[in-house]
């Protein structure tokens, strides 16, 4: 565009004039810095345990060593979570690495491809193979000792990891620093949990449905013996990698419903509680605030025992957890990075505060996801709060029921589906009470935001005409019009023995604790309900007179700050930097759309990519994904091909709007893809490991799914669904039963429904026999044959070959190739000619010599009952008249190129 006047200013000079106006206002030089990631080195090894005294079992650890040099340095010792191997710590070992420590990641026994039982972080197993695994670190050169056979080294690990690190501290003083995360300090309290003051775990309510996901991870079969269960000898049935004692232990108490004192005991040998006075070096606590598993009162209690014994503890209680969560890990890695650097290392950094809090600030501009930032004190306060204030409820006496065998349960967690919690900050949870099973007692409208922080009490009576009461209490936020907010989606579950009295029992009750800001004018309200999905109902019918003995106590630590949002000096020439950008594109004359428009001529396209690039930070030289460009059209069942770090995962990431592509486009149906972008209904999609309720049959665990989605039940079309995935009777049956090949078939039900008109798969077939996977194959073979298209991502190229009717085929971020898989394989030079069976193998070795005598051919093979025969000259045809003429008996002869041949060929011969 031209403009009149006596300047015209290109894109170039106002670019440069933008620089000189940074450099006028003290931004300094501009340097281009290329970061190139610090090589690690990576050891893999098994190492042998010794066996246990009494036993001959002789378990084998699979690990892997990172470091980046051969001076000693501090070593850190990476876990992982529970269901989880070595390999999901990769990652965050090769950044430790590249900070100057010497790494070590591994399986726990019972997981990946380490052999043995698990035993829950048990002190006779696990622990063992800890201290083993510090005896291997103090012979490595790379490794820094504090003296002969103690190296100095930490711990960090998540949920499974985090306990682990605090067994090992107990067990092990070679331990110098631990960072356990969102983990347990009382097993049995955190799979019983009893709110009741003075109670005890023997008294807990079972917490039934995270119990369940527990043990049936660990029961779903043994990686030693190709996924089949192995049964420990005269263990019980369906033990899979548990010690016998632990399974017997699940299934006493899933049948009645309630703990044993047995359980109770079992469980509390695999608590740091029982070893706390032993955990004597700096700890870093951080708990999930989103966590129905590992509540923050199992953090708390941790904090205060391991400060106890006078060494450094922090605490950190984070936007996330089991239940799932919005605030990304890097923040959390890297104050644990900072803690090793100051207790392992002896740098004077800072760690962080003492206690720090992530809060919700409202909602960003997309309207979908929550606004995070942080709050800090100098010490930690506890759940009891640095004050508290009263606020009296009202409601009398209530008569509630619970109905037989607990159903229907209300609902406040669903394990599982995190983003119920994370919808509940912004005022979206998902919450049922029915009525007749609940009581409310409410306050009068706040004349003042309150800020909770800890865990509120309250005093309430019961009275049954059972001995016990098993109840659920929870602390609503009820607006002025009615809408109630359940902070956390978390209930308190309580068992109140002895309410039969006369005149019934009254107690004092601890609700959920959680950081919450309650708004001026709105009310707290207080629910007691009968039943909850999450936990154990009495089977029998009971009823119960429940009424508040007494305010509810909320506490609060006024001496909580905000965190100061430190700007940098370049931060106030943005606006300036606005200024010169928008001349610049008004000068230009382009003009940028927030959302491109729908383009009309590609409404009937399933998918186009166009100029598709994306690089990561840190990566400027290597692109995640360059270029890329393919079409896919209805009908189709396109496989997605490359070897590890082709690019397949970040495409398929931006495909379904996860994350935003740095150039190019993405269209679905011709609408611009975008996060949250409307047309991403039409998407569904399947990826590896998707997590059902295993006591629930596999259609609940489909109808719950959808109505977490919020859309009409009738959309979700699961009958036609459910005939695709053909599951047949196995419908009506809980997903514990199910096998590997079953759930996966379950999970792609899911992805189906609403009958999406474009399904994308990742490695649909991963962990099925051979069976499973021809019926995972004619189920996306029968979901495209509607005119749906089916895109599939995987390193089965014999499966893919047999499935698929099209490719792309990536390396190195780029396309290799599209196109349909026939014209791909090719004919190539290979022939294979197929034979009766009755035609004997001497008959074939006589007819492959004559037939290896003939003018233009190759080699000759016998491949079971043909011959595989490579043309040097000669044309099939030829070759058939030739075997004709030579009474060899032609069943069937066609191309023998397959695709693993076209494949690595095109790849260059399988690099990467």
């Amino acid at each position: 565009m031209r403009l009149r006047g006596r300047i015209q200013l290109t894109r170039r000079r106002v670019l440069s004039a933008g620089l000189a106006l940074l450099a006028v206002v003290g931004i300094g030089t501009v340097t281009a810095v290329a970061d190139t990631p610090q090589p690690v080195h990576e050891q893999d090894q098994f190492l042998s345990m010794p066996a246990a005294p009494g036993s001959t079992d002789q378990v084998r650890i699979d690990t892997s060593f990172f470091t980046t040099g051969t001076s000693p340095r501090p070593a850190v010792l990476l876990a992982h979570g529970f269901g989880g191997s070595k390999a999901d710590e990769a990652g965050d070992a090769r950044a430790l690495a590249r900070s100057g420590y010497a790494v070590l990641t591994w399986s726990a026994r019972g997981f990946g491809h380490s052999t043995g039982q698990i035993g829950l972080d048990s002190m006779d197993g696990e622990v063992q193979d800890v201290k083993h695994l510090v005896d291997w670190l103090a012979t490595r050169p790379e490794v820094q000792l504090d003296a002969p056979g103690d190296p100095r080294v930490g711990i960090a690990g998540a949920s499974y990891g985090g306990a682990i690190a605090l067994m090992a501290a107990a067990a092990d003083p070679r331990i110098d620093a631990i960072a356990p995360q969102i983990t347990w300090w009382d097993l049995p309290q955190a799979l019983f949990p009893q709110n009741v003051q003075g109670g005890s775990p023997a008294d807990g309510v079972f917490k039934k449905l995270w119990a369940g996901i527990f043990f049936t991870t660990g029961s779903a079969g043994d990686p030693t013996t190709g996924g089949k269960q192995s049964q420990p000898q005269n263990g019980p049935v369906g033990c899979g990698r548990f010690t016998p004692e632990l399974c017997a232990m699940y299934n006493r108490v899933a049948a009645a419903g309630r703990p044993d004192a047995d359980a109770v005991a079992l469980l509390a040998k695999s608590s740091p509680a029982s070893y706390a006075s032993q955990i004597k070096v700096p700890t870093l606590v951080v708990q999930g605030q989103q966590d129905s598993l590992f509540p923050l009162d199992q953090g708390d209690e941790m904090a205060k025992a391991i400060a106890a014994n006078g060494v450094p503890v922090s605490v950190d209680w984070f936007a996330g957890g089991h239940d799932g969560g919005q605030e990304t890990s890097a923040r959390v890695q890297s104050r644990v990075t900072a803690w090793f650097d100051r207790y392992l290392k002896k740098q004077q950094v800072s760690t962080g505060p003492a206690f720090r809090v992530t809060r919700t600030g409202g909602v960003d501009s997309t309207g979908f996801q929550a606004v995070l930032n942080g709050a800090d004190a100098d010490s930690y306060p506890g759940l009891n709060g640095t004050a508290s204030r009263s606020v009296q409820l009202t409601g009398g006496q209530q008569t509630i029921a619970n109905p037989p065998g607990g159903s229907p349960p209300a609902i406040s967690t669903v394990p599982g589906l995190g983003a119920l919690t994370q919808a509940s900050q912004l005022g979206l949870g998902l919450s049922v009470d029915f009525p007749g099973q609940s009581a409310n007692f409410d306050s009068a409208p706040l004349d003042g935001s309150l800020q909770l922080t800890g865990a509120p009490q309250v005093s309430i009576t019961v009275h049954a005409d059972r001995p016990d009461a098993v109840l659920f209490a929870k602390l609503y936020d009820l607006a002025p019009d009615g809408k109630t907010t359940l902070p956390e989606q978390l209930a308190a579950p309580l068992r109140v023995t002895g309410a039969d009295a006369p005149g019934g029992r009254t107690v004092t009750i601890r609700l959920p604790a959680v950081d919450y800001s309650f708004p001026a004018g709105h009310k707290l309200r207080l629910t007691l309900s009968s039943t909850d999905l999450a936990y154990a109902s009495p089977a029998e019918p009971a009823t119960y007179q429940v009424a508040v003995a007494g305010p509810v106590t909320v506490p609060t630590d006024a001496s909580l700050t905000p965190e100061a949002m430190t700007l940098p000096n370049r931060v106030w020439v943005l606006p300036l930097i606005a200024v010169a950008v928008a001349a610049a594109l008004l000068l230009t004359g382009r003009r940028r759309r927030a959302v491109p428009p729908p383009d009309p001529e590609l409404a009937e396209v399933p998918l186009v990519i166009t100029g598709l690039s994306k690089r990561y930070k840190g990566a400027q030289d290597r692109y995640a994904v360059r270029d890329l460009s393919f079409t896919v059209q209805p009908g189709q069942v396109l496989g997605l091909l490359g070897p590890n770090g082709a690019g397949k995962t970040t495409t398929l990431r931006m495909l379904m709007g996860l994350i935003r592509p740095d150039e190019g486009e993405i269209r679905v149906f011709g609408h611009p893809v975008r996060p949250g972008a409307p047309v991403l209904s039409r998407v569904g999609a399947f990826v590896e490991g998707a997590g059902f309720l295993p006591h629930l049959s596999g259609r609940a665990n489909l109808e719950l799914y959808w109505r977490s989605t919020g859309r009409p039940a009738a959309d979700a079309h699961l009958d036609e669904a459910l005939e695709i995935a053909d599951l047949g009777e196995a419908l009506g049956r809980a997903v514990r039963t199910y096998s590997q090949g079953m759930r996966q078939r379950l999970a792609i039900a899911q992805a189906m429904l609403g009958l999406p008109d474009l399904l994308i798969l990742d490695e649909p077939t991963n962990g099925l026999d051979p069976p499973q996977i021809r019926e995972m194959r004619e189920v996306m073979i029968r979901y495209a044959a509607a005119g749906r298209t089916v895109i599939v991502s995987s390193h089965l190229l014999s499966e893919v070959e047999q499935s698929c009717t099209h490719l792309v085929v990536m390396d190195r971020g780029r396309l290799v190739t599209a196109g349909e898989v026939g014209a791909i394989v090719g004919s190539g030079e290979l022939l294979l000619v197929g034979t009766p069976a009755e035609y004997g193998p001497r008959q074939l070795a006589d007819a492959a010599e004559k037939v290896a005598a003939l003018a233009g051919i190759g080699e000759v093979e016998v491949v079971g009952h043909g011959l595989l025969v490579r043309l040097a000259g000669a044309t099939p045809a030829e070759l058939i008249a030739e075997l004709v003429r030579l009474d060899v008996p032609v069943e069937r002869a066609g191309p023998h190129r397959r695709l693993e041949d076209a494949f690595l060929s095109l790849i260059g011969g399988g690099a990467g």
